[in-house]
């Protein structure tokens, strides 16, 4: 049997970051994801809002470095469980157990950068990538030992 599910969608309130009583942390928050499809009528995108709960250090990460409105990416599986609400009436609720988060998004323009460190070696797991004007590096001479021989013409080719 299988049980996986992949969201992208916005945080639709900053994520709530609780310990249990054995000093476990664990963080719920709510992803609206919009549906593949606009109404007919108005020309309006549909959304779902799915909760969901991280458990250990991955609620620690999501309390960390996510914020209300950010993009979010999350790996997991689907849970449903029963409680009793406040009148006795049985309810179920389903919900998301996030195994992995991602962010869906760079580092938001209007963001002080306060909440998101932005160069790598400040604790921020963003890596900025910035390629280099120079000329391709030559792998033939960094790796002499490699087996491999340059081809004079592709007529050698065994294809």
């Amino acid at each position: 049997m299988l049980n996986k599910v992949i969201l992208m969608g916005r945080l639709t309130r900053d994520p709530e970051l609780r310990y249990t009583q054995s000093n476990i942390p664990v963080v719920s928050f709510s992803l609206a994801v919009d549906r593949n499809y606009r109404s007919k009528t108005d020309n309006q995108s549909q959304a779902d809002f799915i909760n969901c709960v991280a458990w250990r250090q991955t609620a620690e990460f999501v309390s960390k470095w996510f914020a209300k409105g950010r993009m979010m990416v999350v790996v997991g599986t689907l849970q449903s469980r029963r409680y009793q609400d406040k009148n006795g009436e049985n309810r179920t609720a389903m919900e998301v157990i996030a195994d992995e988060v991602f962010f869906g998004d760079s580092k938001r323009p209007d963001d002080d950068g306060s909440r998101f460190a932005s160069q790598p070696g400040e604790g921020s797991p963003f890596t900025r990538f910035e390629p280099s004007p120079a000329a391709p590096p030559d792998f033939g001479s960094e790796f002499p030992d490699s087996g491999f021989a340059e081809l004079e013409d592709d007529d050698e080719l065994p294809f």
